[in-house]
């Protein structure tokens, strides 16, 4: 042991607090839109992903409350050049995973992507978005890929996923979302699987790519939109496709997720505007918190 600096030196116990296990998943961010005759639209990232299945337990106190967030997720890029929106973030107490980059617009010109909590595919030639925007260790998320601006088909990178990158694209091929991680948290069995990154959309008809597990969803290869992320396991939105007359809009991001879970001998009180549901496993109380109504919901452990 390290000595002390002083001999007035101190120590505090308190005896109220004890350990929450937490999941923090944040909204899926859109896939991007596509114009006729332009490149396929990009995918949308995985919303941050942090869990203290890969870290510590958080230490909470009774009494206190704590803020707690769900993010939503972002819109698809309407039909034409147009980014999608990035997801929002989600939080529990000091925990705060970020939202998942909106895919970059199917344009001849650069509309990129953004970043993250997993960064947003390309669309044709826009650059991708980073993943683990802002840092966090561990990392919240992956980068998306860049899309490719080559004959024949003009196509939209994949959106990053929690635990890989976004699939790389090619002149042919739409890039696949990445893929995202499971959690033990929730006590379901199989474990679930959230933060999937959105598939890149094509043009002429080319393949699009595929969503990522947990929640992403599919670009399009012909005229029509992408497929939403699936909300309350923040996936990303598919990138719009671009063979038509008029081209296809982005999916939609997923909404995120909250699970709290204490020992069962304590209880969880949140704020009005939240909406969840709990059960009681193995020594636990586990909470899952699907929507927030506000920004300013919170949860008071007793």
């Amino acid at each position: 042991m390290q000595a002390t600096s002083t001999t007035g030196d101190t120590v505090t116990f308190y005896p109220n607090a004890f350990l929450a296990e937490y999941l923090v998943v944040a909204g899926g961010g859109g896939g991007g839109g596509a114009l006729n005759s332009n490149p396929g639209g990009g995918g949308g990232g995985g919303g941050g992903f942090l869990t203290s299945d890969n870290t510590v337990a958080m230490a909470v106190v009774t009494g206190q409350a704590y803020p707690v967030i769900v993010g939503g997720g972002g819109a698809g890029g309407a039909v034409g050049q147009n980014q999608g929106v990035s997801g929002s973030g989600s939080q529990f107490a000091s925990i705060s995973s970020a939202g998942g980059g909106g895919g970059g617009a199917g344009s001849s010109g650069i509309l990129p992507a953004f970043s993250g909590g997993s960064g947003g595919g390309g669309g044709g030639a826009s650059s991708l978005g980073a993943g683990n925007t802002p840092f966090r260790s561990p990392s919240q998320g992956n980068n998306g890929s860049a899309g490719t601006f080559a004959a024949p088909n003009y196509t939209g990178g994949g959106g990053g996923g929690a635990s890989a990158a976004g699939g790389a694209s090619s002149s042919t091929n739409g890039g696949n979302g990445g893929a995202g991680t499971s959690s033990a948290i929730t006590g379901v069995s199989p474990n679930p699987t959230y933060a999937g990154g959105g598939g890149g959309g094509t043009h002429l008809g080319g393949t699009a790519g595929t969503g990522g597990a947990g929640g992403g969803g599919a670009g399009s290869a012909s005229v029509g939109n992408g497929t939403n992320g699936t909300d309350g396991l923040g996936g990303g939105g598919g990138g719009g496709g671009s063979n038509g007359p008029t081209g296809g809009a982005g999916g939609n991001g997923g909404s995120g997720v909250v699970v709290i879970k204490i020992p069962d001998t304590k209880t969880a009180t949140f704020t009005g505007g939240v909406t969840q549901t709990n059960t009681t496993s193995g020594g636990y109380k586990i909470y899952t918190v699907t929507a927030t109504s506000t920004t300013n919901e919170t949860v008071t452990f007793s």
